[in-house]
Formats: C-alpha cells, structure tokens, sequence
C-alpha cells in the first residue's frame, strides 16, 4: 500500500480499507511487524527529551527516572494493543446493527494509535506548547482512523450514529489508557 492511500485513512472509508482487510494481516503479524517498532518511538523520543534538555522542557523533568518510566510505558503501549482490540470487538458486537470479527479489529487497533506514536517526533523539539498541539491533532485524527474504520470494516445494518456512538466508546477507552499512561510519567 502506498502513503498516500495510508495517509488518506482517516479521512475517508473507501481509499485503503478493503485492500487492508483483503490483506487480512494475522494479530501476530499486526503485533510484531507494526505495533512493536512503532511502539517503541514514543519511549525512545521520551527518553532522549528528558534526558537531554528535560529541565528546558519543563521544570524538574531532567530528574526523573527516565529508563523506568519509558519502560513502563512501552509495555503499557503493547499491552494497550490487545486490550483495544479486545474491546473494539466488544464493542461493536454488542449493537445489532454493527459487526466486525477479531482479525478486523485488531486491524483497527493497530492502526488507530499511529498517529500518536507519530506524534512524538515533535518531542526532538524542546517546546511544551508543540508537543501538546501535536498530540491533540494526532488524537483528533486517531479518532477519526477509528471511525473511519468502524464505518470501511463493519458489516452494518444501521445508520452513521452507531458507528459514532461505538467510536466515542472505544476512544473514550482509549483515551483513559493514555491518560493513566501520562499519569504514571508524571508521577515519577
């Protein structure tokens, strides 16, 4: 698949997703070929911002204890993985008018946080007011590869406000695990 295609995702249901789901990718695949060394930018890029210029970031993040926090969070982030695609399943299963099987949905969560984990180049840059600007478009654009998704690889029955009620749930979720996540880097 071309980058352009990829980068067309989130914005529409029909570029991409019926060659994705054709591909039909296994969850071992989507874990160790994508989910893993994509995982591993965030931890990485944090690492180097703390430990380089983490007081000019913001006061007292140069102290912390870098190697713990990355780690934890980059377990978290593959642990996130499967939970999110658990739970997407869940999710759109229980309405009648959606449903999606689990190769899909692990699909859709493995690509839902590559915006995210994208996101955290910016920290190269030693700018608070950036790096949040940034992951505020990268979750804006998350949320939408989700609902995109849901609406390119479901089998529905109903209207749009399924689709978007199941979105607000799983990104709801999502967004939790991401705030628990900061929360953990903060608290160290």
């Amino acid at each position: 698949m071309n980058p352009t295609t990829v980068i067309k995702l989130p914005f529409t249901r029909r570029a991409g997703w019926k060659e994705l789901q054709r591909r039909r990718p296994s969850i071992a695949k989507l874990a160790f070929g994508l989910v893993l060394p994509m995982s591993l930018i965030p931890p990485v890029l944090l690492y180097y911002a703390g430990t380089h210029y983490g007081d000019a970031f913001v006061a007292g993040f140069g102290d912390r204890q870098w190697r713990f926090i990355t780690t934890i969070l980059f377990l978290s982030e593959l642990l996130t993985f499967f939970v999110m695609g658990w739970l997407i399943h869940t999710v759109v299963n229980i309405a009648d008018d959606l449903t999606i099987d689990y190769q899909d949905a692990y699909l859709l969560a493995a690509l839902a946080p590559l915006p995210l984990w994208s996101s955290a180049v910016v920290l190269l840059i030693p700018s608070l007011l950036l790096n949040v600007l940034a992951v505020l478009v990268a979750l804006g654009i998350s949320c939408s590869l989700v609902y995109q998704g849901l609406g390119a690889l479901c089998e529905r029955q109903g209207q749009d406000m399924t689709t978007m009620s199941a979105t607000y749930t799983i990104m709801a979720a999502g967004v939790l695990a991401w705030g628990l996540l900061m929360a953990i880097i903060w608290s160290y």
